[in-house]
């Protein structure tokens, strides 16, 4: 029954936006209506948003409509903190770059990543997804590197971090947690682990680990945060895993990508070039004709390729799970960024889980810390400290 109304609503979001999971979340009624600006002489100067520095007032998480998903009871002793992917775009060139927190198309295409994507952690403990305000990627990604930074660092990052930092103080009660983010998502879950937990050093300590999912990791991020380290193999905890999903003939270079980019393979967990096959995947969790959510065996192998730090996936429908055609200005022939956790959603969810339970095997003060499975959710009206240390 549950699978069921997964399906229903996985479906249903479906037909409201477009492109889940990946940059392009235009809502079917928006595709029908033009703007109507053609006919005047001016156009409407749109503000860009603020650029980290300036002062950017986040949004407010002790406002429960500002949260995609927080539990109504605790049932783990972990949990995990997701940021969904690029799900807002602009309607046309006279709208905002930046999207509003209740902007209804973004939190449409958030409620299909957390459905048909995010549920490959939902086994893994309490989820915890807020809102937050994004920028259009066609925009974003016209701008150099460098002003890039500086506009997901500014509204995108103070949002995320004012989230972060209400849920470790107001909900998360010192329990390990998993962190989760794809694409735009993912990238801020970088600002969480090199910004934040340099700041509040004690967190990370209850890191049981973060994937960091279509967005690249470099080595040298790894250098200037000793605070994380890069995953290498399957069972290791404290450790970031992370890739982006190309075609064995891709030769672009993707906008999500950086030179020094690190890669595991989400079958084998190794990061060196060994192969591991479709019959290997525990299977993918991908759109069907009738644009259903459907467990598909056999379908996507991975191969690390060291150099690029990239995962290489051979399919038997390329066309059919690429970028679209649309997106080409932005993405080559070859990127598969909208599957990046649906090729290989079953290996992760197993994945997140094992790294789970190695975290409480080496920690089992803290699984006797974290004693609160099965309760109500109860706010704590007092915040607690980010800084605090799990019982070794």
């Amino acid at each position: 029954m549950e699978d069921t109304m997964k399906k229903f609503l996985i479906g249903l979001l479906v037909v409201v936006v477009l492109g889940a999971g990946g940059y392009y979340a235009y809502t079917t009624m928006n595709k029908n209506e033009e703007p109507k600006e053609e006919t005047r002489k001016t156009s409407i100067k749109v503000k860009e948003p603020e650029k980290a520095g300036e002062t950017i007032q986040a949004s407010d998480y002790s406002k429960a409509n500002n949260w995609l998903a927080e539990p109504t009871e605790i049932t783990s002793q972990a949990d995990v903190f997701m940021l969904y992917t690029t799900a807002y775009a602009q309607k046309n060139k006279n709208t905002s770059p930046i999207a509003k927190i209740d902007n209804d198309s973004m939190r449409a295409g958030a409620q299909v990543f957390l459905a048909s994507q995010g549920s490959a952690f939902e086994t893994s403990g309490n989820i915890f997804a807020p809102y937050y305000r994004q920028l259009d990627a066609n925009w974003l990604l016209s701008k150099s590197k460098e002003e890039q930074n500086q506009y997901v660092d500014g509204v995108p990052k103070a949002d995320v971090m004012a989230a972060f930092d209400y849920y470790i103080k107001h909900k998360n009660n010192n329990r390990p947690f998993i962190l989760v983010g794809h694409s735009q998502g993912a990238r801020l879950i970088k600002s969480i682990m090199y910004d934040y937990f340099k700041q509040n050093p004690g967190v990370s300590n209850r890191m049981i680990a973060a994937y960091v999912l279509g967005q690249s990791v470099t080595q040298q991020e790894m250098n200037d945060n000793p605070q994380v380290k890069f995953a290498t193999g399957p069972d290791d905890t404290g450790v970031v895993v992370s890739y982006n999903t190309v075609a064995p003939d891709f030769t672009g270079e993707l906008p999500t990508w950086d030179q020094g980019a690190l890669a595991i393979n989400p079958i084998n967990w190794r990061t060196d070039a060994t192969p591991a096959t479709a019959a290997e995947n525990l299977g993918s969790y991908i759109r069907n004709d009738s644009g259903d959510y459907t467990k598909v065996m056999n379908f996507a192998d991975a191969t690390v390729d060291p150099a690029r730090g990239l995962v290489i996936s051979s399919i038997a429908d390329k066309a059919k799970y690429e970028m679209p055609e649309s997106t080409r200005k932005l993405y080559p022939a070859g990127s598969y960024l909208n599957n990046d956790i649906s090729f290989y959603y079953y290996n992760l969810q197993q994945n997140a889980e094992n790294r789970e339970a190695q975290y409480f095997a080496t920690h089992p003060q803290q699984s006797t810390q974290t004693s609160d499975a099965n309760q109500p959710v109860q706010e704590d009206q007092q915040a607690t400290d980010p800084n605090q240390q799990p019982v070794q």
